[in-house]
């Protein structure tokens, strides 16, 4: 078996730019690189939105992944938020946790997705998000409150937006 499903998230949210909202560590450290705390709000969320106890999810489309991706933190690019993104959904499930993989690199990301077994879920950037999606083969395609979801069905990949709903202000609708 091979990758049937991609679903591509924003890592949750980032401290403001004119520094009324702090990023923190899970400790409560104050630091710019990580989440906010509404950010690990939506991280603890996200761990039973895409792991229900009843394995019963609020979309068709969603599924319980079997790895996990994240935008490694670097010189160039420090962000711990798309790892920290999916931190809670990690421990819970006990998967495998890929964090390899640079912004820039998204082709050679999608590449080892591709070839993982079962569902994939992939915590990135904003900016890059698009190159993930372009990279899925036959897809032309960022939001904190969606989940991108690829479905291959008869050889092709289908994409679905799913509004996560999780926290008070996210959107019900999707990006047209």
């Amino acid at each position: 078996m091979s990758c049937a499903k991609i679903m591509l998230i924003r890592h949750a949210e980032r401290p403001s730019a004119d520094k009324s909202i702090r990023g923190v560590t899970q400790e409560g450290v104050q630091n710019k690189e990580e989440l906010t705390v509404r950010g690990w709000q939506r991280a603890g969320a996200l761990a039973r939105f895409l792991a229900p106890h009843d394995n019963h999810f609020v979309h068709p489309e969603l599924e319980r992944p079997a790895i996990l991706f994240a935008c490694k933190a670097g010189p160039a690019a420090p962000s711990l938020r798309p790892q920290h993104s999916l931190l809670p959904l990690a421990e819970l499930i006990q998967t495998e946790f890929n964090c390899a993989y640079f912004e820039g690199e998204e082709e050679a990301l999608v590449h080892k997705a591709l070839s993982a077994e079962g569902a994939v879920l992939i915590a990135w950037k904003h900016r890059n998000m698009h190159v993930i999606a372009n990279a899925i083969p036959g897809n032309e395609t960022t939001a904190f409150d969606l989940v991108w979801v690829f479905g291959s069905r008869g050889g092709s990949w289908i994409f679905t937006q799913v509004p996560q709903l999780l926290l008070a202000g996210d959107r019900p609708d999707v990006i047209v």
